[in-house]
């Protein structure tokens, strides 16, 4: 009686369990539109922004006229130092969301220090910052409540000060890493190198599109504001196109989970169903013996 019981118990809390998962799985469901439209948006204007700068970035190199002002697009200096800006999630149950970014770091790490390349973490995200504490491993700077609200402000707050130490030549190479959203199901994996800016890949017969002109003595001013919206930009687009994968990573778990109760809800009732006939059984053979015996 005891046995069925504990499995009455189980198959109650697992059904809990199931309620749970299913209302998650309905709120990243529902959260997950809004910030796949916003993603979606955001990655128009990153795409081209990053094209332009891309693209003024060949030129430059192109006549060697890499400079003290032009420091933004020198590819050939040395670098000792790096700054490795990754965003992880400030909440968990979204599978293996989190981690992927978390190795990537990790294999970054431990390849820049190969190359005796020194590393700076600053970590955007709850589960990143927490990871790298309980490893030891030193984070420079830690913005927790950004990744699960972003907004162009924080983004400016996370890029500014990084940018600031590049400039300052403190650092040598800004490195952006987050997981990004790829469609429903899936979530991609993305590492930018913010500064310097790499030069594209264009063959000759290639640079007669080109729709721009580029004058080194033109006023500065123009490339400036443009280099300011090309950093906040891509640290903005980071968080937004981060939190839809967790949301759509959350609710791949959350889904998976349900169906995980959902069978275990169904092996439950057959070892109940079971353990209840096997228990009618014998009593029934105790009553039979009974009487028998009392012949």
């Amino acid at each position: 009686m005891s046995n069925l019981k504990d499995i009455k118990r189980k198959s109650k809390s697992v059904q809990n369990t199931q309620k749970t998962t299913k209302a998650m799985k309905l709120v990243s469901t529902a959260k997950l539109k809004k910030a796949e439209e916003a993603a979606r948006h955001s990655r128009v204007y990153a795409l081209k922004i990053n094209e332009v700068l891309s693209e003024i970035a060949y030129e430059i190199n192109k006549f060697k006229i890499v400079g003290e002002g032009n420091k933004f697009f020198d590819t050939e200096a040395k670098v000792e130092k790096v700054d490795i800006i990754f965003v992880t999630a400030d909440k968990g149950l979204c599978g293996g969301f989190n981690i992927s970014t978390i190795k990537a770091v990790r294999n970054m790490i431990d390849e820049f220090k190969s190359k005796k390349v020194k590393v700076r973490l600053r970590a955007v995200g709850k589960k990143g910052i927490e990871f790298f504490n309980f490893q030891g491993i030193e984070i420079l700077e830690s913005y927790r409540g950004v990744s699960s609200a972003p907004t162009y402000e924080k983004a400016q707050e996370v890029i500014k000060v990084a940018i600031a130490d590049f400039v300052a030549g403190v650092t040598d190479k800004v490195i952006l890493v987050h997981n990004g959203y790829k469609n429903m199901i899936s979530q991609e994996l993305r590492v930018n190198t913010i500064v310097p800016v790499e030069p594209p890949v264009i063959e000759d017969n290639q640079l007669h599109s080109s729709l721009m002109d580029f004058e080194p003595e033109h006023d500065e001013r123009i490339l400036d504001e443009l280099m300011r919206k090309y950093f906040e930009y891509s640290m903005y687009y980071a968080l937004i196109d981060s939190l839809a994968a967790e949301h759509s990573a959350r609710m791949q778990a959350m889904d998976n989970a349900t169906n995980n109760a959902k069978a275990r809800v169904k092996e439950l009732n057959l070892a109940y169903n079971k353990a209840r006939q096997e228990s009618i059984t014998t009593e029934l053979i105790e009553i039979i013996s009974g009487v028998e015996s009392m012949k």
